[in-house]
């Protein structure tokens, strides 16, 4: 990952934030003001968590374990402190849904333990961690409590702020409200059968290389070794894509409920898009270093919208 777009997420985030609230608005009331502050304690509660487990354990995916979970508790928090209004119960319930499929694929990498310190730790870290730009240790460590910790908590947080925004609004349910809940689901469908089949096509390759083959003597398409069936064929990370339109369609609901085509609760939505920018520059730099069919791969297939078929 890009240092430099590291440093320029935490800018726009620290600068487009308030700026965005004060001229797009809509302001907070007390009670809007009081359930962000209950969730503020939580954002920091698990920023410490990651940040001193992490570091104490070696282990980065704190967060990615976290990831999943934190907008389900936000979403239910606001939904309770709004009067379980019917508008944020349908947002807190797709969010449970998006979060329950994620937190099941991710454990079934081995994410989870029964000590919950330990599990499987995302490829990338170690990656990234190898890096120059991140010897010594000290540099790794202010990355790790500034990016790591504690903006992916701060942006996990902003991507529930539409609910946030529409905790008092009692303009009734309709019919945008009704297409944002089927492009919330309709994501989080796709994201599931790419999932599927990248599980499945990982499992596989995986199964005939422990049993002594070398990725050259794989049958065709595990020979390359990555994905480029189904979804994948059409579309580099068809997960990242659904992941992104899932909380547009979320922010979706803001508009529904009268706040405005625009309004700064978009900020989440925004930054998570720059974010997969960044992370999946960073999955494909290692790719390319370990196969080399990716860089055609990459020239022929659209990164995120589903485009022309790849020819194997």
């Amino acid at each position: 990952m890009n240092i430099k777009l590291v440093g320029t997420l935490i800018v726009i985030s620290v600068v487009a934030c308030p700026l965005l609230y004060i001229f797009v608005g809509p302001a907070l009331d007390a009670s809007q003001l009081d359930t962000l502050r209950i969730l503020g304690l939580i954002m920091g509660g698990s920023a410490l968590f990651c940040f001193v487990v992490g570091e104490l354990t070696g282990n980065n995916s704190q967060m990615d374990k976290l990831w999943s979970l934190l907008p389900i508790a936000y979403t239910w928090v606001i939904a309770v402190r709004g009067g379980m209004m019917s508008r944020l119960v349908v947002m807190a319930v797709l969010a449970t849904v998006w979060g329950c499929r994620l937190t099941f694929n991710f454990g079934r990498k081995g994410a989870y333990r029964l000590k919950f310190w330990e599990g499987e730790e995302d490829y990338r870290w170690s990656v990234l961690r190898a890096k120059k730009e991140f010897q010594p240790h000290w540099k790794w460590m202010i990355f790790n409590l500034f990016f790591i910790s504690i903006y992916q908590n701060a942006l996990v947080l902003m991507i529930t702020f539409p609910a946030l925004v529409l905790m008092n609004v009692t303009v009734p349910f309709g019919w945008v409200d009704a297409l944002a809940a089927v492009l919330m689901l309709g994501f989080v469908v796709y994201e599931t059968v790419a999932d599927e089949q990248q599980w499945a096509f990982q499992t596989a390759k995986w199964k005939m290389l422990k049993a002594g083959k070398c990725l050259n003597e794989l049958p065709s398409p595990y020979d390359k070794g990555f994905n480029t069936v189904g979804l994948w064929s059409r579309s580099r990370h068809p997960n990242y894509f659904a992941e992104q339109g899932t909380w547009c369609a979320f922010y979706l609901f803001s508009v529904a409920g009268g706040i405005g085509i625009f309004n700064w609760s978009i900020i989440g939505a925004l930054l998570l898009i720059v974010l997969f920018l960044g992370s999946s520059a960073f999955a494909e730099e290692i790719s390319s270093a370990k196969y080399p069919e990716y860089d055609r791969y990459c020239r022929e297939v659209s990164k995120f919208f589903p485009g022309k078929k790849y020819r194997a």
